[in-house]
C-alpha cells in the first residue's frame, strides 16, 4: 500500500502504473483486434472478438490492482449477487467524473461482459485507441443538429440508422452497453444553465437509452440503474489518482426490461412521451438516492 505517498507524487505513480498497463497490453491488442479484422467472417471474428474482450478485461483488472495498491478507498457498495458474464446488459449511471469509468470498471469488472460505451464520432481520429474501441465494436453515435438537417433534409434519421447498426453487431455476443443518460459530465454551471429539476444531475437523454432498447431489448437480462456517490462531493480525475477521494458509495439495481420499454422513440409520438416520463421518473428517483446515500 502506497497510501503514504504526498498526493501529487501518489498521483503521477498512479498515472504512470496506468500508462505502462496500457503500453504492456498495446501489443496483445493489436494482435488480436488485426486478427479479428483479416477474416470478415462471423464466428473468426466473434471468435477473436472474445480474445480483444479478454485482453481488455486484463487491463482493468490491473487497472484495479494498481488503484488499490496507491489509494486507500473505503467502498460502501450494493449490488445484485447474481450478475453474469454470459449476459447482456445495458448499464445506466449518473456522471460526475472521468474518474467515473474507473469505478464502474473496477464494481463490474468480471461480473458482467467488458463495458462497451457510446462514444462521439470524433473521437473515432484517436491513435490507437480508436483501433481498440473498433476491435472490441464500441458504438459510434453520429448527430446531427437541427439545423444542419434542415439544411440537408437526406441526413434525417441517419444518426439514429449508424447507432442501431453498431448495436446489431451485437446480437450474437454477450455485452454490455454503458450509457451515461446525462450526456456530460454534472458541474453546477451545467445545471443551472439547463434548469435541471433535479438536484444532483442533469436532464437525461432519452433518445440513446431508447434506441439501445429497440435495438437489443430482448437480448437484454435487464439494465443496471448505477448511482455513485463521491463522499465529501464529486472528484476530478486528477485528485481522484491522487487520492482525494477517501470514500465511495455505489449503489447497483437491476432494473426489468418490460414490453411497454420497447418501441419507436423517434417516429412513435405516444411512445417517446412515455419513454420519457419513465426515465424522468428514473432520474427522479437517482436524485432522492443520491441525496439519500450523500448523507
Amino acid at each position: 500500500m502506497l497510501s503514504f505517498l504526498p498526493a501529487p507524487l501518489r498521483g503521477a505513480l498512479t498515472l504512470a502504473l496506468y500508462a505502462a498497463n496500457t503500453l504492456a497490453v498495446t501489443p496483445p491488442l493489436l494482435l488480436t483486434g488485426l486478427m479479428k479484422a483479416i477474416i470478415p467472417w462471423g464466428p473468426w471474428r466473434r471468435f477473436w472478438g472474445r480474445a480483444v474482450a479478454g485482453v481488455c478485461v486484463t487491463w482493468a483488472v490491473i487497472l484495479n490492482a494498481t488503484l488499490g495498491l496507491t489509494n486507500k478507498i473505503e467502498w460502501d457498495v450494493q449490488m445484485p449477487q447474481d450478475l453474469r458474464r454470459d449476459q447482456s446488459y445495458l448499464v445506466l449511471s449518473n456522471h460526475q467524473s472521468w474518474a467515473d469509468i474507473l469505478v464502474l470498471e473496477k464494481m463490474l469488472v468480471g461480473r458482467i461482459p467488458f463495458l462497451r460505451y457510446f462514444l462521439k464520432i470524433q473521437l473515432a481520429w484517436v491513435p490507437i485507441l480508436n483501433f481498440a474501441w473498433w476491435a472490441l465494436d464500441f458504438p459510434f453515435m453520429r448527430r446531427y443538429s437541427k439545423d444542419l438537417v434542415a439544411r440537408k433534409p437526406h441526413l434525417a434519421g441517419r444518426d439514429i440508422e449508424i447507432t442501431r447498426r453498431a448495436c446489431r453487431k451485437f446480437r450474437k455476443i454477450p455485452v454490455a452497453i454503458m450509457n451515461f443518460v446525462e450526456g456530460t459530465r454534472f458541474t453546477p454551471a451545467k445545471h443551472q444553465k439547463q434548469g435541471s429539476p433535479y438536484a444532483h444531475l442533469l436532464l437525461p437523454r432519452a433518445g440513446g437509452v431508447a434506441l439501445a432498447l429497440s435495438a437489443m431489448g430482448r437480448q437484454l437480462a435487464g439494465i443496471l440503474d448505477v448511482t455513485i456517490v463521491y463522499q465529501g462531493g464529486a472528484r476530478t480525475f486528477w485528485e481522484f489518482l491522487c487520492g482525494r477521494v477517501k470514500k465511495l458509495t455505489v449503489e447497483i439495481r437491476t432494473l426489468p426490461i418490460t414490453p411497454e420499454l420497447i418501441g419507436d422513440y423517434f417516429n412513435d409520438p405516444e411512445f417517446k412521451q412515455d419513454f420519457q416520463a419513465w426515465l424522468n421518473g428514473l432520474w427522479s428517483d437517482k436524485d432522492r438516492r443520491l441525496a439519500a446515500l450523500s448523507g
